[in-house]
């Protein structure tokens, strides 16, 4: 009777996932191995497309402009992670010692809840050099314009500090999710030892926070990765290439130039970068153990 009744359970369970595995092969496995597929041939849209093997790898690895997209990408992954996880720590650090409210969680979320080619065009009003609000604040206190879209140096920083602005409530989020999990005996012996609150944070909260911190910091690496949607509404991948990232890359070359098969390789490329990246994250932070064990 248990087994039977064991095997009956397995039954229901697969009905249960199977909507979820029928979602997972039409939306994803199929894609991608059709994308696979495409990397391998001479596609332009126009045609049938024809079977050239490894030829659209070893152009992809000869290709000057990808591999400047790809510098330009990681220069953005940089400036975004760092500033938007430094700033997610020390709102969620102060929400977890000092406010609960559950108002200010709301009003955190609130920019993430907004669709980026909004927030695109929001701060491309706000900054532009010559109708911008913020050039004309800077102009107020004389500071002179300053072309956050049109200058090389400043377009990244600018699209960075953008997205940082967008996802820096929603990280803090997941960080103060994670504090609430550290026992609170910990705090309360380590103030009863005189303990400040940086010598807490440093000493208590990080070491036990890391399997958060780990699942924040891959979803940000993939996340900045992908984008494109802020590049598309406000550079365009200018000026002089100096935004133009490796999703934009790609997008020219499938739908500007009409490369698809090119386009695909250098998408697969990216995955495998991406799933090079995730690992290795993963191990140095040693994500799946917990100092609370």
């Amino acid at each position: 009777m248990g087994q039977a009744r064991q095997r009956d359970d397995r039954r229901v369970a697969w009905w249960f996932v199977a909507p979820v595995l029928v979602g997972f092969a039409v939306f994803y496995a199929y894609p991608a191995v059709r994308g696979v597929w495409y990397s391998l041939t001479d596609y332009t849209m126009l045609g049938t497309p024809s079977f050239v093997g490894a030829e659209n790898y070893t152009d992809l690895l000869a290709d000057r402009q990808f591999w400047s997209s790809m510098l330009v990408t990681a220069y953005y992954v940089v400036l975004n992670i760092s500033s938007q996880t430094v700033l997610a720590l020390v709102v969620a650090a102060l929400m977890h010692r000092l406010t609960r409210s559950v108002v200010l969680r709301a009003a955190l979320l609130l920019p993430w809840l907004v669709p980026n080619v909004t927030i695109g065009l929001l701060w491309m009003w706000l900054l532009d050099t010559n109708l911008g609000l913020v050039n004309h604040l800077l102009h107020a206190v004389g500071l002179g314009p300053v072309g956050f879209f049109t200058d090389a140096h400043w377009a990244m920083p600018a699209v960075a500090g953008i997205n940082t602005w967008a996802y820096t409530g929603y990280t803090a989020l997941l960080l103060y999710a994670g504090m609430l999990q550290i026992p609170q005996h910990l705090y309360e012996s380590a103030s009863i030892d005189g303990a400040g609150e940086l010598r807490i944070f440093a000493r208590i909260t990080m070491p036990l926070l890391r399997p958060v911190l780990a699942l924040v910091l891959v979803v940000s690496l993939i996340g900045s990765f992908q984008i494109f949607d802020t590049v598309a509404v406000t550079t365009k991948g200018g000026p002089v290439s100096a935004t133009r990232v490796i999703y934009f890359f790609i997008y020219q070359q499938a739908f500007s130039y009409f490369h698809m098969g090119y386009a695909a390789a250098a998408a697969v490329f990216l995955a495998l970068v991406l799933g090079v990246f995730t690992f290795v994250q993963l191990r140095l932070l040693r994500a799946s153990s917990s100092d609370l064990a």
